[in-house]
């Protein structure tokens, strides 16, 4: 056969199989969400083999969008990690044929210990079906692979019907994006919601500040110690009333060569852009892409116009917002 049409056969197969398991959803779906919201201790995921690394990635999603997860191998629970169950834990065992050995040989103990299980399988009158609370059906027609042996569209379907769990209990709970970046402090998307401009902000003597009537000689002295491309102007009270930048000087220098003597309130820009320092940096990066600057001045709040810190794109960069 054909190396692409075989592909596209298992790409088929495996699609017809996640159609066939959309239209076979029913009320016991319903029961299995609500089964684990009324949960009071953890989502335990179980399986062996090919399922067991898929209940892995199962525990994986569910523990990053707020419902406290783990796998637990069933080979392991028999011998002795069937002790990190407890009380109120919810069971998820996964077995295609429901018949796995491993499996059936930890049910009793979860039944003894009073936690509620759900089934997932493709044989609904099998043992872990007939032992479970609440039975998921995630049988399929037929294996992508030829010989019918490798577990292919069984495991997608599983996968599958795991991810559904996983985002109805995130709507259910009302999981926000912020949630989210809690669980994921170190992505790039955790950065963004949770990182705020006080947190990579310049402060104090870094910020780069000279008073009106200053040169734009000594102006340009602030600007290169401070290493920024950019000085804020203030008034004799420290209030903020313009900024200059090298792109300013060059532009003055295209005009005239005779600047660097006149007072930088001649040049300044007089509308700077500003951010509020417990904004999100995230805020900070929208503002400079949509205004084409590179730095932001900073506020207390919205009534101040003290400036308490400078953010340059460079912050952000390192911070790995951008």
């Amino acid at each position: 056969m054909d190396m692409l049409e075989s592909a596209r056969k298992v790409l088929q197969v495996e699609a017809d199989a996640l159609i066939a398991l959309r239209d076979r959803l029913d009320e016991t779906f319903e029961q299995a969400v609500q089964l684990i919201l009324d949960c009071s201790g953890r989502v335990v995921v179980t399986g062996m083999g090919k399922s067991g690394l898929v209940c892995q990635k199962i525990a994986s999603t569910m523990a990053s969008t707020g419902t406290p997860s783990f796998f637990l191998h069933p080979a392991e629970g028999v011998h002795g990690d069937l002790g990190m169950l407890m009380k109120g834990d919810v069971v998820i065992a996964v077995s295609n044929s429901g018949e796995t050995e491993e499996i059936t040989r930890i049910l009793p103990i979860v039944k003894r210990m009073g936690l509620k299980l759900i089934g997932m399988s493709g044989k609904p009158s099998s043992t872990l079906c007939r032992a479970s609370d609440v039975f998921l059906d995630i049988s399929i027609r037929e294996e992508a692979c030829p010989l019918g042996l490798a577990p292919t569209a069984s495991t997608t379907a599983t996968l599958a019907m795991g991810d559904a769990l996983a985002v109805s209990l995130l709507l259910q709970r009302g999981f926000r994006e912020e949630d989210f970046a809690l669980f994921h402090p170190g992505g790039a998307l955790g950065k963004r919601l949770l990182l705020r401009v006080e947190d990579i902000m310049h402060a104090g003597a870094d910020i780069p500040i000279v008073r009106q009537g200053t040169s734009v000689k000594d102006a340009l002295f602030e600007i290169t110690a401070k290493k920024m491309g950019v000085t804020a102007i203030v008034s004799g009270d420290g209030s903020l009333v313009g900024v200059f930048t090298d792109g300013d000087l060059r532009r003055s220098l295209e005009i005239s060569l005779d600047v660097l003597h006149r007072p930088i309130d001649e040049l300044m820009g007089r509308s700077p852009k500003r951010i509020l320092r417990q904004n999100l940096a995230a805020k900070a990066l929208q503002v400079m892409e949509s205004n084409s600057i590179t730095s932001l001045f900073v506020f207390e709040d919205e009534h101040s116009n003290h400036p308490v810190g400078v953010l340059h794109m460079h912050d952000l960069l390192k911070a790995g917002v951008v």
